[in-house]
């Protein structure tokens, strides 16, 4: 299947209406990041991301899993060049392990030269069944990290005065949960995540709130976006679809679609119908005339 795709200036893809996502001092293209793992192989992970659009990408900076079986590393896939990597703690279930993992992340990134050295994405897990976050825990390690000069996107449940928090604690960006992570649920509570966009908005419209983890198709996307989601972040959602590579173009146009419909501001709601065409001046028929 081959998609077509609008290009403005030196064939650079346009996604019309979204503008760029700012997270801390920086300015991204795209508003969808994309995870690394779950994927087939390398080589369908790389297909998948260059599909999507993402000019962010998460990686699991425990040793073990930047290298496969095969011997193959996942940076020698990744674009390092075009991509900012953002280092992530998951499999963490304390604070002063995501913390560990957060510096070893920092290490090699630098090593690197990437600019995703000074970010992490936060996850203390509360869990292995349900992979929640531990509220204690993560503002624990927020606090720890901030203080240590990392810009923190933190992942949250769908708690606002959880996510208020993390803000508070310096979280550079608070990452309220869909549903659990890799559950393709969706955004469960819609009118939770709502109330964490209001709460850490307040007073700094432009604090960048992220929906990560649960999304299991574009609908999904497109309705966090209308919610009012600066972005979404995903992973599994792409990586065990049937097509991963035509599903992260479909997550890419739902994430565009669902900011832009959001950003023309949508109809109310009504009890009653509206008529599309009014009434007055319609042409009456009376019979027997």
């Amino acid at each position: 299947m081959s998609v077509v795709e609008p290009k403005g200036v030196a064939g650079e893809v346009v996604e019309p209406g979204t503008g760029p996502l700012r997270i801390g001092g920086r300015a991204l293209r795209s508003r969808l990041i994309v995870g690394t793992g779950k994927y087939r192989d390398f080589g369908s992970m790389q297909r998948a991301i260059d599909a999507s659009g993402a000019d962010v990408v998460t990686v699991a900076v425990r040793r073990e899993r930047l290298v496969n079986e095969r011997g193959e590393s996942i940076l020698d896939f990744l674009d390092l060049a075009r991509l900012t990597i953002l280092p992530n703690t998951a499999g963490c279930f304390s604070a002063e392990d995501a913390v560990r993992v957060s510096r070893l992340g920092r290490e090699i990134l630098e090593g690197l030269g990437n600019a995703g050295a000074s970010w992490v994405k936060l996850e203390v897990l509360g869990d292995r069944k349900t992979l929640l976050p531990d509220p204690m825990g993560t503002l624990e390690a927020c606090r720890e990290l901030v203080r240590d000069g990392f810009e923190v996107l933190c992942y949250s449940s769908d708690d606002p005065i959880a996510a208020l928090r993390l803000k508070e604690a310096g979280a550079t960006s608070v990452m309220p949960a869909g549903s659990p992570i890799g559950s393709g649920q969706g955004i469960l509570n819609p009118k939770n995540v709502a109330l964490c966009l209001e709460l850490l908005k307040e007073g700094d419209g432009a604090y960048p709130v992220i929906v990560d983890a649960g999304v299991g198709t574009a609908s999904d996307v497109a309705v966090a976006m209308e919610l009012g989601a600066d972005g979404v972040l995903l992973n599994t959602g792409i990586a065990h679809a049937q097509d991963a590579v035509s599903m992260a173009h479909a997550m890419r146009m739902a994430c565009a679609a669902g900011r832009l419909a959001y950003t023309s501001g949508r109809i109310p709601m009504k009890k009653y119908a509206s008529a599309s065409s009014p009434w007055e001046g319609a042409i009456s028929y009376i019979p027997g005339e």
